[in-house]
């Protein structure tokens, strides 16, 4: 998988992340257009993974706090799904959050994801809470 990041919504990398969140979570998860676009997408640096040239994965991320840098609207295409996408472009989001000393990164993940943020040695926190009508619970890990 070849990873490219994008810091502007102009470019190619970030229009491919749109549409990779469009197939995910408004085809699939039947989640609001209005809601998947939101205030941060000119103030996050998005990560689309490819395989064979093809948009496959994407998440963005962007620092919350001093150290602390939150991942959101992660998704992979139904065809690259246990193919180990996901767990790559996990990887390299932990690679790229320590290279700015972070000592913690967060996620919301929806509740049928759990386990899959676990694998990659996230911790549950608290109770849980519903975003675009999907069950959710706040994820942490220390780096």
């Amino acid at each position: 998988m070849e990873f490219k990041w994008a810091d502007d919504i102009s470019n190619k990398v970030y229009k491919d992340a749109i549409h990779i969140r469009k197939e995910v979570f408004v085809k699939e998860q039947k989640v609001d257009p209005s809601l998947e676009i939101d205030e941060l997408e000119d103030q996050t640096l998005h990560l689309v993974g490819y395989i064979n040239s093809v948009p496959s994965a994407t998440a963005r991320i962007y620092e919350k706090a001093p150290h602390l840098f939150k991942i959101q609207r992660v998704a992979v295409v139904s065809s690259a799904r246990k193919t180990g996408a996901g767990k790559k472009l996990m990887a390299e989001l932990e690679r790229y959050i320590r290279t700015q000393n972070a000592e913690i990164m967060i996620l919301d993940s929806q509740d049928q994801a759990i386990p899959f943020y676990e694998k990659s040695g996230f911790s549950m926190e608290g109770d849980g809470f519903m975003d675009a009508g999907i069950p959710h619970h706040r994820m942490t890990k220390r780096i």
